[in-house]
């Protein structure tokens, strides 16, 4: 519940909000200049990128990916493993093979144009609530009700919403859905976002900047860094497993497309050991495949590298001990593995992950 309820609804919020918003929008590539009309594609593929992820890491890839698809229809034509190879790096590999499937069924099944309306948006791979809302608001100028994070953290001050979150979000939704105005809905929600990223921060907000400051009831209380209230973190559970690097004599690397679905689906990996709980060991620590060029000659010597690569997932950390080996260029193809010249390494869809084995293997290699 709100925990103020002297913070009554304030029609002038909103256009305190554009007013400031005209004055101190951010210059994203994404966004279409003043006084015109905003590019659905553009601004579906930003939102897809930006999904928990940081505007600076975003802009380069939003850039690369326009340039090589500018329109929904070139996105839709192109082999998924280009895009997953695009997106590479960028990191929640789902929202690549979404990406994609998206732009196929709106080039195919609305012939390249993006729905308006949310009930129609929601329809698409890969476009949840808020996408659906900001693409609606933004693109074609609907009034909706466009929440993330930087939104969750402006409303739960503005109003002093002591909910812990995520049930929080209900009545912060609740809030946005009273405030957006029927004019200029999209510059509303963009300059929401604005706020939260640039004004009403997590930590020492710059309130004496605030456009919303006279009716913001986290300030009359100063207890600004309250809100939003989240409950208490939960320990990162850990994970192991090992990672084996094969190197032909005459510079190609082992690799292997993992499955289509689940976490890193149709990414490129070094192969490996199943990931385990920490504690768990293998028995024995060995290769998944095997690379003799014929029963005669004896299988290839791996040795373990010093150290280990860590990487920081969502719900897991994970640390891959790193084995090499060099076999002669007759050497056996697994099944569903393939050889990569150390020159196109960089070609391939490697998740960051993959790339820390690589450099790590590598590093090794130049010692």
């Amino acid at each position: 519940m709100l925990c103020n309820k002297q913070v009554p609804a304030n029609p002038s919020r909103a256009q305190a909000l554009l007013d400031w918003y005209d004055r101190h929008a951010r210059a994203l590539p994404w966004r279409a200049p003043r006084g015109e009309p905003s590019d659905p594609y553009a601004v579906w593929l930003s939102e897809i990128m930006l999904q928990q992820t940081t505007v600076v890491a975003v802009k380069p890839y939003f850039e690369k990916f326009l340039a090589r698809w500018p329109r929904v229809e070139d996105l839709a034509a192109a082999p998924v493993e280009a895009v997953m190879q695009a997106w590479a790096g960028l990191g929640y590999y789902s929202r690549a093979r979404n990406l994609h499937a998206c732009a196929i069924t709106v080039a195919r099944e609305y012939g390249g144009a993006f729905p308006a309306d949310e009930t129609a948006l929601l329809k698409l791979p890969g476009i949840g609530p808020y996408t659906a809302a900001a693409i609606a608001a933004i693109a074609f100028g609907r009034r909706a009700a466009v929440v993330d994070g930087n939104v969750e953290r402006v409303v739960t001050r503005l109003f002093a919403i002591a909910q812990i979150m995520p049930k929080a979000k209900i009545l912060v939704r609740a809030e946005v859905e009273r405030m957006a105005p029927d004019t200029r809905p999209g510059d509303f929600a963009q300059a929401m976002m604005d706020l939260g990223a640039t004004i009403c921060t997590p930590r020492n907000p710059a309130c004496a900047l605030c456009p919303l400051m006279q009716t913001c009831a986290a300030r009359a209380s100063a207890q600004m860094e309250r809100y939003p209230v989240k409950a208490p973190k939960v320990a990162r559970p850990r994970r192991t497993g090992e990672a084996f690097y094969a190197e032909r004599e005459d510079g190609f690397v082992l690799v292997r497309t993992r499955p289509a679905k689940g976490l890193l689906g149709g990414m490129t990996e070094i192969p490996g050991a199943e990931w385990r709980k920490a504690g768990v060991e293998p028995t024995p620590i060995s290769p998944p495949f095997d690379l003799r060029p014929g029963a005669a000659r004896e299988k290839p010597k791996w040795r373990k590298l010093d150290g280990f690569v860590e990487h920081v997932f969502t719900h897991f950390s994970l640390q891959l001990d790193v084995f090499v080996t060099k076999v002669p260029v007759d050497a056996s193809t697994p099944e569903d593995h393939r050889w990569v010249a150390l020159h196109a390494l960089d070609e391939e869809a490697f998740p960051s992950v993959m790339r820390k084995v690589i450099a790590h293997a590598r590093n090794d290699r130049a010692k």
